[in-house]
């Protein structure tokens, strides 16, 4: 997804997967460039930190280091504050999210203990929830339903706010990163090889929904989630998640890589690793999503309208690139392809709930319909093979008329998406 950018500088042509995925990534940021010259405008929702101008009927929470009470569960659509008392032992945030309970609709950060910090959002009617995080990293705690009724609140054409509202989310899924990615490794180096399996495609979840964000970033995303192909055709170094991968189901590796279109990649490498090289793979990919965090964390970092846009649309790509996910390219050795697959789904419906009230404020009343609904569809047809809790199947087991209708569902919602930035970006 080539679509997140970093102010302080970014790679005019971050390096591609294969050579195989070369072209439409291309097509993708010549697409994605074009947009970044255009002026944006609208809101999605008005969000904020606004600790001196709360109103007297502020809802209070508590929030400690394993809960977060609030002290109502529903509003009237309009302005709601949220008065955040930290009563546990370390720096805390509080969240408001949107349905899919992942869209961040207000934050606020750095709670220390003891102290009270507001926030202010004005949302319309519909099912929110709320959530805190305490050490502000890892997943949230508390998650609660929260209900606005009444009448719908008119958005405000205010840029920042809505890029705002979208840097959150990509900075709380790299705060979440962190931690699986810590406990993946953890099983791996101690030679736990059942445990270190099963959370592979966990620990990947949070960085497939923001995939793009470390394309932006130099050497990051290569030394973190490139394929052995990718890797072996620019001669850089085999790293991050798929050499764990191909470690960890290495009879599969050797299997893959016996077939005759893949017999001039080299097989020395197709040998169990040491303890210490594992903890030198494992160690070293800590170390570049951490990183990554700091440095979506940077006061430096931020996006555009279009960045949002073209990003959801990218997401999407990334599933139906040659070397992708539709055609089971992505995870070769495991086969987790769906958990990844409903990661980008869900990156990209945050991206465009972010930019909905802009588009329906340009006149795209009609796009936004069309595109909750194939979203609709397509989440649905991915939640008929499992979710993250149960998991999912072999993507091996997923025939070819399965595989084409997952292919038809993702080209009806890629459809209208391609219209998103024509429609946001005005």
């Amino acid at each position: 997804m080539p679509a997140l950018t970093e102010l302080t500088g970014r790679d005019t042509e971050p390096r591609v997967r294969t050579a195989r995925g070369v072209a439409a990534r291309r097509v993708a940021r010549r697409r994605f460039a074009g947009a970044l010259g255009a002026a944006a405008a609208g809101a999605l929702l008005l969000s904020g930190c606004v600790p001196n101008a709360a109103p007297a009927e502020a809802i209070a929470v508590t929030a400690g280091d394993d809960s977060c009470g609030v002290a109502e569960n529903q509003a009237q659509s309009g302005t709601v504050t949220f008065a955040v008392t930290n009563e546990g032992s370390k720096v805390n945030e509080f969240y408001v999210l949107g349905s899919n309970q992942l869209t961040i609709v207000g934050e606020v950060e750095n709670i220390a203990p003891g102290a009270t910090r507001e926030l202010t959002v004005q949302v319309g009617p519909g099912e929110y929830f709320t959530s805190c995080k305490p050490g502000m990293i890892g997943a949230g705690v508390g998650q609660a339903a929260f209900t606005v009724a009444g009448d719908a609140v008119e958005a405000s054409p205010e840029d920042e706010k809505v890029v705002a509202q979208y840097v959150s989310y990509v900075k709380s899924q790299a705060e979440e990163l962190v931690p699986q990615v810590e406990k993946f490794v953890a099983a791996y180096v101690a030679g736990d090889d059942e445990q270190a399996r099963q959370l592979f495609p966990i620990a990947r979840i949070n960085y497939e929904r923001i995939e793009p964000t470390a394309e932006q970033f130099g050497d990051l995303d290569p030394k973190i989630d490139y394929r052995k192909p990718g890797a072996i055709e620019e001669g850089i170094p085999f790293t991050g998640f798929h050499r764990i991968e191909q470690d960890l189901w290495l009879d599969e590796a050797i299997s893959n890589y016996s077939e005759p279109d893949k017999a001039h990649y080299p097989k020395d490498d197709l040998v169990p690793l040491s303890t210490e090289e594992r903890t030198k793979i494992g160690e070293q990919l800590v170390a570049d999503v951490t990183e990554l965090k700091e440095k979506v964390s940077s006061p430096d970092f931020t996006l555009t309208l279009a960045d949002i846009t073209e990003g959801a649309k990218g997401l999407l790509d990334e599933v139906a690139a040659p070397d992708g996910k539709l055609p089971g390219e992505e995870n070769e050795f495991a086969h987790t392809d769906l958990y990844d697959f409903t990661a980008n789904v869900e990156g990209a419906q945050v991206a465009f709930d972010t930019v909905r009230a802009t588009a329906e404020a340009n006149g795209g009343e009609k796009l936004t319909k069309e595109i909750d609904e194939r979203f609709a569809a397509m989440l649905k047809l991915l939640a008929s093979y499992g979710d993250y809790e149960t998991g999912f199947p072999s993507y091996e087991t997923v025939d070819e008329a399965k595989r084409a209708e997952l292919a038809a569902a993702l080209t009806a919602l890629s459809e209208p998406m391609s219209k998103l930035t024509a429609t946001v970006v005005k």
